[in-house]
């Protein structure tokens, strides 16, 4: 066997690996999505709540398990926002390899925490610890960056969200049929997960960014401001870090009050929606593997970005107006189109940063992310709630999918204005 068809199988040992970190850590928070409610309802009396005062609340124990677990949701949120920037960072001055694999296992530690907390306080720690632990997509992304050629990263980035959605997939169905076995049970197999996949890591993920290609550490890159400087260094990024900011944010329309929207406008049952959330993920699972990487090939990366995006707009418009169920399954294969744009938008901005500003880069874009993440919720529960009040129209109940729809819209034709001018960029640094 030749140093060649060796290195070939390392690199695409080090790929498989990335893909399966990511479609693990998507599990394992799947996993205890549908069971954490129902701890923190167990553990409210660690909370040191007194029963009369529960039973004052109008919905009783599940009113205030639900404020508590919209505070868990938060919290989460905000480590995500503070910490992958730092972690992108120290990616950029260590190297991606020790980030990933402490991540995966801090992830099993603090979810091996989160199965032993014997109160609220200590699932609360484990929720903000799992924050910080699991800011390591900004890595895996760098890190494909850094191994990929231009012309094949978007493919390899689609991979990454046809990842990150199949774990979605899987782990909330995993840990629903586990959670009844024992409530705990999903937490252990996540750690579990992680913990394996981090030994696994150990002996087959290479370093990918070469000692010579890294940058010093420097606290005022590590933090969300700081983070967010690189913007103003390359104005260039400013357009497409917008269309990526509204992007996400309009997606946060989707997981906050699809399933609220469809059982008040449809009377769906538990059954119907999760049938209809796993075609959801199988059709942007195809896109992503299937569609995307032969659009990009014959297209280009730019028209992937605002084609995606009037896929998005066109997709939350039929499922804002849709009047009937199966005339909202129409829209699932037009919103799994709007994944085109994701990874085309990811690709366009590394062309315009050095190798060793990949992972501030990252960081930075997870930061976007979680803003986005963090007004989002607020935004479009508050405006699906406005319009469901007595004396409003049943049509209305569509109003956050009609705003996250101008969202992509003002994002669409921003896109195509901020690249304009530079089209397909070549990546930084290949001219030389």
């Amino acid at each position: 066997m030749t140093e060649q068809t060796v290195g070939a199988r390392r690199h695409q040992y080090a790929l498989g690996f990335i893909f399966i970190t990511v479609l693990l850590d998507a599990m394992a928070l799947g996993m205890v999505t549908p069971v954490l409610p129902r701890l923190v309802t167990e553990l409210l009396v660690g909370f040191r709540v007194k029963p009369e005062m529960i039973a004052r609340l109008p919905g009783g124990a599940v009113s205030l398990a639900a404020v508590i677990y919209g505070l868990f949701h938060t919290v989460f949120a905000l480590m995500q926002f503070f910490f992958s920037p730092a972690i992108g960072a120290m990616s950029d001055r260590f190297g991606r390899r020790p980030l990933i694999l402490m991540s995966n296992v801090g992830l099993g530690l603090n979810y091996l925490l989160m199965a032993w907390a014997p109160t609220l306080q200590w699932l609360f720690i484990g929720r903000l610890l799992s924050g910080i632990t699991g800011a390591s997509l900004g890595s895996a992304s760098a890190y494909i960056t850094d191994v990929t050629t231009p012309e094949k990263r978007t493919r390899a980035f689609g991979m990454l969200g046809a990842a990150f959605g199949l774990g979605f997939i899987l782990g909330p169905a995993i840990g629903g049929s586990l959670g009844e076995l024992h409530l705990r049970l999903p937490f252990y197999i996540a750690a579990a997960f992680s913990l394996v996949n981090a030994t696994y890591g150990f002996f087959v993920l290479p370093e990918s960014l070469p000692k010579a290609m890294r940058r010093g550490f420097q606290w005022k890159r590590a933090n969300p401001i700081g983070a967010l400087d690189l913007f103003r260094r390359h104005p260039e990024l400013v357009g497409l870090a917008a269309v990526a900011f509204l992007s996400n944010l309009a997606q946060v329309s989707l997981p906050t009050t699809v399933v609220l929207y469809v059982m008040h406008r449809y009377h769906w049952a538990t059954g119907q929606i999760g049938l209809t959330l796993g075609t959801c993920g199988v059709a942007v699972a195809i896109v992503q593997i299937l569609v995307l990487p032969r659009f990009v090939r014959a297209f280009g990366n730019r028209t992937a970005m605002v084609v995606g995006l009037f896929f998005g707009v066109s997709g939350l418009l039929v499922a804002g107006l849709a009047m009937t169920g199966p005339q909202m399954w129409m829209a699932i294969p037009v919103l799994a189109l709007w994944g085109l744009s994701g990874p085309a938008v990811q690709v366009l901005m590394t062309h315009h940063v050095q190798a060793f500003e990949q992972g501030q880069l990252q960081g930075a874009n997870a930061s976007l992310t979680g803003i986005s993440e963090l007004i989002g919720p607020g935004i479009f529960s508050l405006t699906f709630a406005w319009f469901v009040r007595p004396g409003q129209p049943m049509t209305a109940s569509g109003a956050p999918f009609i705003l996250g729809a101008v969202l992509l819209l003002i994002a669409g034709v921003w896109g195509w204005l901020a690249t304009r001018r530079n089209g397909e960029v070549q990546p930084a640094g290949a001219a030389d």
